[in-house]
């Protein structure tokens, strides 16, 4: 993409209303803009964003075995009364009356209108075990959003819907979800730490969230450090071995590991003190085992193997998408603006054109952005007639991890300069070195290859996209 094509409202003044780095570089960027309270436009380089994060949690789910479909965002209230949530759920739901007088509600959340597809479809155990799982905008009507897509009343969430046997089965699908979150932080450039929780309105005894350490992080949480020294790399996982999934899971959690709803000082004593640690966080994701909460009142059975009808073991699993954006930010970023990992930044490389206009300069930057397209990746030439501080300064803002400048002093010479957004650190390379620097560089972020196992279903699967 040329800049002078592209639709990129970079601001040079911090908005008044933005308290946080995530909210204040977001609009300075050009990536958001709010519509109404707690709402917001996905601008271009936004959207981009937004899009790069959702492939990536698509990717591991269906590599975990769990299959994507597209649940509404308007759900009948009627589904809702029979679980008893509707009068529960409090001022956070909107409720909605259509022109018939049927009462209707924008979605919170899924578990109502997942558990009656289920119920519709679903008869016998030799259908189980089955997760579903979609991506889709929710609301919750915050009486004070804030913090931009970090706490916004609309916002685009992955959620998550495992239906098993019996209790054995379903703690296996939690395994799976945590280990298949665990890899999704990680491919993001992110340290999420998984921390026994309080179940809040979702309801079960087996929760974790997901928490991003950040000093804007609306959650105190105290932790063993030795926790942040695990990582799952390139281990391979079978998603199908239950007793493989229950070690990492084993792995993860016995640091201690928690937020202040569930903080046992007892417990905590317990680490060394060296590695007492108590920081904020920012709830990335959480993943709930209830039994059979929805699926009792909400007649959810199966014809078990002694032809007994019983009601399946659910769970549900959580990751905020659009929140995610935010956090990655407030992970990622400095005085001058944003630093995207390399897994989920809009472009690849940014081109600057130190002498626009010059006819050698012109040239070689064309042929770096044609050769950096044809390795497959994405670049962003600044082309526009500019002062070169202005253009340094909006790709330090927009924050790409890559940059080639290229200008008259450097071509006589045969090279160009690459630098590291995130250390700043330069190297003067050839055009051709350089392209190849950077298509080594993504290599091992490409998109992972669509799994060639069936899924956790026994039916047969549709490949997404």
């Amino acid at each position: 993409m040329r800049l002078s094509r592209y639709f990129l409202p970079v601001l040079k003044e911090t908005p008044a209303e933005a308290q946080i780095a995530s909210h204040r570089l977001m609009l300075r960027a050009g990536m958001i803009k709010q519509a109404s309270a707690g709402i917001y436009s996905w601008l271009p380089l936004g959207f981009k964003v937004l899009k790069k994060i959702e492939a990536i949690v698509h990717e591991e789910q269906i590599r975990a075995g769990h299959i994507p479909m597209l649940m509404p965002t308007l759900q009948s209230a009627d589904l809702w009364r029979e679980s008893g949530r509707y009068d529960d759920y409090g001022e956070e739901m909107l409720r909605i009356t259509d022109r018939h007088g049927r009462d209707m509600l924008y979605g919170p959340t899924n578990e109502e209108l997942i558990t009656d597809i289920f119920r519709t479809h679903i008869n016998s155990y030799k259908d189980l075990p089955l997760t579903l799982y979609h991506i889709q905008w929710k609301f919750r009507d915050e009486i004070r959003p804030r913090f931009g897509v970090m706490r916004g009343r609309e916002f685009y969430m992955k959620d998550g819907y495992n239906f098993d046997i019996d209790r054995d089965a379903a703690i296996h699908a939690y395994n799976r979800h945590m280990v298949s979150y665990l890899r999704t932080y990680e491919r993001m450039g992110l340290k999420a730490i998984p921390m026994r929780a309080d179940s809040g309105p979702i309801g079960g005894d087996d929760t974790h969230e997901f928490l991003v350490l950040a000093e804007t992080g609306e959650s105190e949480v105290f932790y063993d450090s030795a926790i942040l020294d695990l990582t799952l790399g390139e281990r391979k996982v079978n998603y199908d071995d239950r007793a493989e999934c229950a070690a990492i899971v084993k792995e993860w959690t016995t640091p201690y590991a928690r937020t202040d709803e569930t903080h046992d000082e007892s417990a905590y004593a317990q680490v060394p003190e060296a590695r007492r640690k108590s920081s904020r966080g920012i709830e990335v994701g959480q993943i709930f085992y209830f039994g059979t909460k929805y699926s009792e009142p909400m007649g959810a059975t199966v014809t078990n193997d002694k032809g007994a009808r019983v009601p399946v073991h659910m769970g549900s699993h959580g990751i905020g998408v659009s929140r995610l954006a935010g956090a990655i930010i407030e992970a990622s970023h400095d005085e001058n603006g944003i630093i995207w990992p390399e897994g989920v930044t809009p472009f690849h490389c940014g081109i600057v054109n130190l002498k626009q206009g010059d006819a050698e300069a012109d040239g070689a930057c064309a042929k770096l952005y044609k050769a950096l397209c044809d390795k497959g990746l994405e670049p962003l030439y600044d082309d526009r007639e500019e002062r070169a501080g202005a253009k340094f300064a909006t790709m330090d803002l927009i924050g790409l991890p890559w940059r080639i400048t290229v200008g008259p002093r450097g071509l006589k010479n045969g090279v160009v300069e690459l630098t590291c957004r995130r250390t700043g650190e330069s190297e003067d390379l050839t055009p051709e070195a350089a392209v190849a620097r950077v298509a080594e560089i993504y290599a091992p972020h490409g998109p992972s290859p669509t799994p060639h196992w069936e899924p956790m279903a026994k039916s047969s699967f549709h490949t997404w996209l």
